[in-house]
């Protein structure tokens, strides 16, 4: 007897569905292998991919550093030689990192940052070795075969204006192309290699970066320094950082310079002596109360602390105060200052040459620094001491921009910038069209001012009336902590001041060194200002060592916190502190100091911290 249909339907439905599910399980099985196979080998593929790309990087930038090392268009002239090798590097490293293959893996949640990583570094190197350099080399061939002196002193000024905006042109490109390196997801990186392959570039490319900037900022001011547009009457003001002071060290000596269309004439130089009598400028009540109110040392604010204040605009105000009162600042005024110390002059004597003084000491590129700060208060009088200091300024001011050709253009451009940075150099302009300039691209030393391009500023005075500032060393460790979501960054700060003197120095150096009374005799007694950055504050500020406690005051419309630290020889004094920048940050936060007596302003910076 037959079933009914529907039972026998029934019956063989749970039988067809135990005979496809193996089916079906073994064909996702089958695509599962081939995909697991294709990963397995695109991922092989991709790493060793991966180190070429990093091969061809590292030899590529590696190629360019020899330029970012020694800040000089000589160098870059060098580079230009390798340019097309670089380029090669580059552009293969940009082709493999831009496959199909990786273009499917940069979409590709777990691994994408990794591979967009690799692939901006590929593609901002080889843009800067095909865009940016090769604008750099093209200025400076044309600086090659220009005529630039003319004899007799005169500059020939027009193949520097021609460079002028050319300059500038490449560098733009160049600082656009570093902050869009900047701005890729590198942290966000899991591979170790990404990660450690772009902080290698980071460090080498913002070297690069920095050192075209400077050069480029110093071709923007030169023009107007050596009178392009109008001549200039500048009151040169020689410092000792021996004893430091905020914006540079007691002033010494002045001598002046004029410049007018290239052309470049240098005044005697005078010892302070000459115009102490003409008394103070006309000091800001606030810089009477920090300065001469405050003690240890109340300073006279005459020309010989005229550096107290920290903006050189306050400096070049009081010394045009003090020069119209002198016989020649009557039959001409000065319309602008120029500041410098030993360490910029031993700058320029490397590029110069050798100086002999009068009484048969040889200066050079190496030692003057010490002479000028240490070795002439051993062994001559205040007097001699003036004398001293004045052959070498007028000496190496004179010859600055004599006998200019394109070598010693690159030279000079190349310690510039540097110089002006650390205010071992500083300029100042009366004129506003003139100033502008100088202030936009560093050249007038100022407290800061900038939200964008965050500073923290430390100004030390010594207040032991000595020369003990040779024998404080200052050092500093600038530490990145995190990013708010408004875009403000906090770092942490520790400043350390460091008493150098040896016991065996302190029984053999004179007195006019250890000091005359008042403190400790071969102790510093800094008298430190910290500034927070513009639109920024600073927290949690404390010290270990001998020093007061910080206060709050302020200075010429700008608060700060001031302390009074006491080191010993061979003690230190640290002031740690936290730093929050203002939302608008777009680059990291740097330090602004007092000048010390060598070139090495002591900065470490930590965690994606940066100098520039």
């Amino acid at each position: 007897m037959r079933e009914p249909r529907g039972r026998h339907l029934a019956a063989t439905r749970p039988m067809r569905r135990h005979r496809a599910w193996p089916w079906v399980l073994l064909v996702i099985f089958v695509l599962l292998v081939a995909m697991a196979g294709f990963g397995a080998y695109a991922a092989k593929t991709m790493y060793s991919q991966a180190k070429e790309v990093k091969a061809h990087e590292q030899n590529a930038v590696t190629m360019l550093s020899g330029f970012s090392g020694t800040n000089d268009l000589n160098s870059l002239d060098q580079v230009s030689q390798k340019l097309p090798q670089v380029q090669s590097e580059t552009k293969q490293a940009n082709d493999i990192a831009h496959g199909t293959l990786w273009n499917l893996a940069a979409k590709v949640p777990l691994v994408g940052n990794d591979i967009k990583t690799v692939q901006g570094m590929a593609s901002t190197v080889d843009d800067i070795t095909h865009d940016s350099i090769p604008q750099f080399i093209n200025v400076v061939d044309q600086l090659k075969s220009a005529k630039l002196s003319e004899g007799d002193g005169q500059i020939n000024l027009q193949p520097i204006l021609q460079a002028q905006q050319q300059i500038k042109k490449a560098n733009d490109s160049m600082q656009g192309e570093v902050r869009a390196y900047h701005q890729l997801p590198a942290q966000k990186a899991k591979l170790g290699m990404v990660r450690k392959a772009y902080d290698a570039s980071d460090k080498k490319l913002d070297s690069l970066a920095e050192k075209i900037d400077e050069l480029s900022k110093t071709f923007q001011i030169v023009p107007d320094f050596l009178g392009a547009n109008q001549s200039h009457h500048y009151a040169v003001m020689s410092m000792t950082t021996s004893e430091v002071r905020s914006g540079g060290g007691l002033v010494g000596s002045i001598g002046s310079l004029t410049t007018n269309n290239g052309k470049i004439a240098v005044g005697d130089f005078q010892p302070n002596t000459v115009y102490i009598p003409y008394g103070p400028g006309k000091p800001t009540d606030s810089e009477m109360e920090i300065f001469n109110t405050w003690g240890p040392e109340h300073m006279s604010l005459d020309v010989r602390d005229l550096a107290a204040a920290p903006d050189t605009a306050r400096t070049a105000t009081m010394m045009r105060e003090i020069w119209a009162k002198t016989p020649e600042g009557a039959k001409e005024p000065i319309d602008g200052v120029i500041t410098i110390d030993p360490v910029f002059l031993q700058k320029l004597i490397s590029i110069n040459g050798n100086v002999k003084l009068s009484n048969g000491q040889v200066l050079d590129g190496q030692n003057t620094t010490e002479y000028l700060l240490n070795t002439v208060y051993k062994k001559f009088s205040p007097e001699q001491q003036d004398v001293l200091f004045g052959e070498v300024a007028t000496q190496s001011i004179g010859n600055m921009f004599s006998n200019l050709d394109f070598q010693k253009l690159s030279q000079i451009a190349g310690i510039m910038g540097n110089m002006a940075r650390w205010r071992h150099f500083t300029v100042y302009s009366f004129d506003k069209q003139t100033e502008q300039k100088y202030m936009e691209n560093g050249y007038t030393g100022q407290t800061p001012s900038s939200e964008e391009n965050p500073e923290v500023g430390v100004y030390v005075n010594e207040q032991n009336v000595s020369k003990m500032s040779w024998y404080i060393h200052r050092t500093s460790k600038i530490t990145r902590t995190s990013t708010n979501a408004t875009g403000a960054r906090k770092y942490h700060v520790d400043y350390t001041m460091t008493n150098t003197m040896t016991n065996a120095e302190l029984q053999s150096v004179p007195h006019y060194i250890m000091g005359v009374g008042g403190v400790p005799l071969g102790s510093g007694a800094e008298k430190t200002l910290i500034y927070a950055p513009a639109g920024g504050s600073i927290s949690n500020l404390t010290f270990k060592g001998e020093a007061t406690t910080p206060k709050q005051m302020t200075l010429n419309g700008k608060p700060l916190y001031a302390s009074l630290a006491t080191v010993m020889p061979g003690a230190t004094v640290t002031f740690s502190f936290d730093v929050t920048t203002s939302p608008k940050t777009v680059s990291d936060l740097q330090l602004d100091q007092s000048p010390m007596g060598w070139e090495d302003p002591g900065v470490t910076y930590v965690n994606g911290s940066s100098q520039k």
